[in-house]
């Protein structure tokens, strides 16, 4: 198994097959997900990347911050 970097200082973005690791659903719900908008991703080129920061805030993984 394959350990996915999830630090937004050294990999600003994951990819979706990253990201169906991490959340725990098939590279194909992760795509339809991305689709619907249930994840969060960007498109460069022809591809789609997941920001780690936004993948962070969805999960819950880091601390609410106070406003």
């Amino acid at each position: 198994m394959r350990t996915v970097d999830l630090n937004p200082a050294t990999s600003p973005t994951t990819s979706i097959e990253d990201t169906a690791s991490v959340i725990g659903i098939s590279v194909s719900s992760a795509y339809a997900a991305a689709a619907n908008g249930e994840i969060p991703t960007i498109k460069v080129g022809r591809r789609y990347r997941v920001p780690t920061a936004a993948l962070r805030r969805m999960l819950q993984l880091d601390p609410i911050e106070a406003a």
